[in-house]
């Protein structure tokens, strides 16, 4: 069923960033990283699987589009309560704020993530989310 909606592709293991997710994680570029302007992939998650806390700096501009396009996740800035994500919604992340998001714990999940162009942009990846704190999701 899952691999019926998530219509961009699985792509392949997710390794260059593998030390930042806790489970494992997939990456399908869907647009060529310094030949288009802005940069799109579909990254899929499988069950329980989430990216470490971590900051898109940017001087201007920047941030991260996050498209769901299926399965079931979770999204959540520091300071604020978990969103519950689904396929269709769309979650603006602003440059500059702390933030991670991942797989429900009985679900895959997929999203398109779109990094938004800026002056002086970089991602610095942090601590990974605790058991604790992910578990307590419902």
């Amino acid at each position: 069923m899952f691999e019926k909606e998530n219509v961009f592709g699985l792509g392949q293991p997710n390794s260059a960033y593998a030390q930042y997710f806790i489970g494992n994680s997939y990456l399908n570029p869907l647009t060529e990283m310094g030949t288009c302007p802005v940069f799109l992939a579909n990254v899929t998650f499988e069950p329980g699987c989430r990216n470490n806390w971590h900051i898109h700096h940017a001087k201007k501009g920047g941030g991260q589009l996050l498209v769901c396009t299926a399965g079931e996740g979770w999204y959540q800035e520091e300071g604020k309560e978990a969103v519950s994500l689904t396929p269709g919604m769309v979650i603006t992340i602003p440059a500059n704020v702390k933030h991670w998001h991942g797989a429900k714990k009985d679900s895959w999940f997929s999203h398109i993530a779109v990094e938004v162009p800026g002056e002086e942009t970089a991602n610095e990846w942090l601590e990974a989310v605790s058991d604790e704190v992910y578990g307590g999701l419902e």
